[in-house]
């Protein structure tokens, strides 16, 4: 538990999520548990974008979350183009270096960063028409974890929509990446990791920093979270349906609300962590385009996998390496 809390407040400290930023939830509706029948079993799954420069190829997978857990999905395109690559690019990510004894130490300043400063509960905390409704959801999908109660407004939401998703046959996993992983080494294919290394020097000051965070930010974070469980639930179902699918045209014109934009500007309010945030983002960037250039360099073909937002939206990660002159042609 102390390793995963510290990747976390570190992850919110530092490592700026990769989707597009959301769009605001729509109206009101009524809550729901996802009662429906979700996709399961097998599917055709999401078409690849073909990124290319004379005969050198660099086809990308776009994953999504959450999907249902009991899905499965076609990987015949996958397995003929990786068995036909000289290397796959795993979905680039942030490692951040704390070093083993420096974490250890850390524990206690972690745990007392996930609860609220003072003392106060939630009920105290937050204001009196949002109280409700989360007790509401809580009682839905946490249960009767009283501990919750004593959480900062961040960290309460990320617990509330972590059980709403296992309550409602989603997960939020990396279980495409880990399908397309097991496909190469059953290939033969290489995996190179696409990691930006990141060491920080003083995690306590970090810490410290982060629990200046601003009390109306977080709660920002836990009222929008609330306002998606009460009205997205749905959509989410619709949304994993049509990524197994394969409808990468209705993914688009399904509005994608998405309470991770709110909950992690929350997290880096204190201006020196929205800096050192916004840097970290630049430099993750440039360390996958370098990566794909010198795949589609050094490679006849290479197979790639980022989050489907960073391959549909208009200023995303394909779209950079259509403004370097290679031509992109979509599923």
């Amino acid at each position: 538990m102390p390793r995963t809390l510290l990747t976390l407040v570190l992850c919110l400290l530092f490592a700026v999520p990769l989707a597009a930023a959301a769009d605001p939830p729509t109206a009101a509706a009524p809550a729901a548990v996802l009662d429906e029948v979700l996709v399961t079993g097998e599917q055709p799954g999401p078409g690849l974008w073909r990124v290319s420069r004379g005969e050198h190829e660099l086809w990308i997978l776009g994953t999504f979350d959450p999907l249902p857990r009991k899905m499965s999905w076609r990987a015949e395109e996958a397995t003929e183009v990786i068995g036909r690559s000289q290397v796959v690019l795993a979905p680039p990510g942030v490692d951040i270096d704390v070093g083993f004894f420096k974490g250890l130490t850390l524990v206690p300043a972690l745990l007392h960063a996930r609860k609220n400063s003072d003392g106060d509960k939630l009920a105290e905390v937050l204001p009196p028409e949002l109280y409700p409704r989360w007790a509401a959801l809580k009682a839905r999908y946490i249960g009767r974890d009283a501990g919750v109660e004593k959480y900062r407004p961040l960290f309460a939401a990320g617990e509330l929509y972590r059980h709403a998703l296992d309550k409602s046959g989603l997960e939020s996993a990396d279980r495409v990446w880990q399908t397309v992983r097991k496909l190469a080494r059953k290939q033969g294919v290489p995996v190179q990791a696409v990691t930006l290394e990141v060491k920080l020097d003083d995690p306590k000051g970090a810490i410290r920093q982060f629990e200046q965070t601003p009390r109306e930010a977080e709660i920002a974070c836990l009222r929008t979270t609330i306002e998606r469980l009460e009205t997205d639930l749905d959509a989410m179902r619709q949304r994993a349906n049509l990524w197994a699918r394969g409808d990468v045209a209705g993914l688009r014109a399904l509005p994608y609300p998405d309470q991770r934009a709110a909950c992690f500007d929350a997290a880096t309010s204190v201006p020196a962590l929205r800096e050192r945030a916004a840097q970290i983002r630049t430099d993750l960037i440039e360390t996958w385009l370098r990566a794909a250039d010198t795949a589609l360099a050094h490679n006849r073909c290479t197979f790639a996998v980022l989050p489907i937002g960073e391959a549909t939206k208009p200023d995303g990660w394909i779209a950079r390496l259509r403004e370097r002159g290679y031509e992109v042609e979509e599923p």
